[in-house]
């Protein structure tokens, strides 16, 4: 698991521009030999929002019943402007957290430009702006130009740029990379796609999660399943200085199961399934000890007459920062728990 996911964490998918996270996934699958487990087709590849959905026959026929879904996206910036003096101006793209972007690198666009993301030094602050978090208008890229023209040969206003953080394993089991949300519910999808499946599975690689769902929208619309699985990561506040109550959940401890977050109530009985599951198998599992956050599901579940939803994730500190940090061992007991839950589905249906 950690070496695919090192793959596509080093690969830059900020909302609206998945493409090259889509075009390493689509490789990935082709390189899967069709006589491996069962017949692979490609349902929708770039729809207008951009999403990769996926069908894999498995040992029983039940159609597009069941569909697995994890967001190809991850949180960065785009181009707003370019001053005279060659600095970038930006806006964010997702809910990334200004106070830990100040002075981290990026690369920007499909030339991969670096940059680091700069303000206004603190010795020409007032002490009322340094008891502030500073705003997003506040702060710019500086890309090394020397003035507007030089900025305009390398970049273009609306070009996406993506955090720079080399992928690792480090501590006790740790993992640390940019785009763990939701790489990790992509790499557990592939792996799934290189194996003999219980029953028919749909595959959804959707796009713009980070700025509302929008590809679930239309990824669930499509497929209309009756069963949906997310694949994700959630908040993992287990950090000095936060209060027990709001801690939610921890690296370490297994994938988290939610029965409610800020955007969804999960059906009950695939929440039981799940924690049954894992009880059964011996695999550490948790839930949201906080309600908070909210991922593909909340989209999913409004499609047409609705659909059961369920949402697997692993605890990650961190979320929507240059780096985040999630156990090694959590992302291979996702990839164990959906298994298992394939085959428990395989059984309903």
């Amino acid at each position: 698991m950690t070496d695919l996911l090192t793959e596509l964490c080093r690969l830059n998918g900020v909302s609206g521009d998945e493409d090259e996270v889509m075009r390493a996934i689509l490789d990935h699958i082709r390189a899967i030999p069709q006589r491996q487990g069962g017949e692979i087709t490609l349902l929708d590849r770039g729809s207008p929002l951009r999403n990769l959905t996926v069908f894999k026959r498995g040992r029983k026929s039940t159609g597009n019943k069941l569909m697995l879904c994890a967001h190809m996206d991850e949180v960065g910036i785009i181009v707003t402007r370019i001053t005279d003096e060659g600095f970038l101006k930006f806006g964010f793209v997702g809910g990334v957290d200004r106070r830990v972007a100040i002075g981290k690198p990026v690369v920007i666009g499909r030339g991969r430009v670096p940059g680091v993301i700069g303000l206004k030094a603190i010795h020409l602050t007032t002490k009322e702006e340094r008891k502030k978090a500073p705003k997003a208008d506040s702060l710019y890229i500086d890309i090394g130009a020397k003035d507007r023209e030089s900025a305009e040969k390398l970049v273009e206003l609306g070009d996406c740029g993506a955090f720079v953080c080399e992928p690792e394993i480090f501590g006790d089991g740790l993992f640390k990379a940019k785009a763990i949300d939701d790489r990790v519910g992509c790499a557990v999808m592939l792996k799934l796609l290189e194996e003999e499946l219980p029953l028919d599975v749909t595959f959804a690689f959707t796009a713009q999660e980070e700025v509302g769902c929008r590809g679930a929208f239309g990824a669930g619309f499509s497929v209309t399943p009756e069963i949906a699985l997310v694949l994700e990561t959630t908040t993992a506040a287990d950090l000095p200085g936060v209060e027990d109550h709001r801690k939610v959940c921890a690296p370490g401890k297994g994938p988290v199961i939610s029965y409610m977050d800020g955007g969804t109530v999960y059906d009950r009985r695939l929440f039981e399934t799940l924690r049954t599951l894992a009880e059964d198998s011996h695999i550490p599992w948790q839930t949201k000890e906080y309600i908070a956050g909210g991922n593909d599901a909340q989209a999913i579940q409004r499609v047409k007459s609705g659909v059961r939803v369920a949402a697997l994730s692993a605890a990650v500190r961190y979320l929507h920062a240059p780096a985040s940090v999630g156990s090694a061992a959590d992302f291979e007991n996702m990839l164990k728990l959906t298994r298992l839950f394939l085959a428990g589905m395989a059984e309903q249906m």
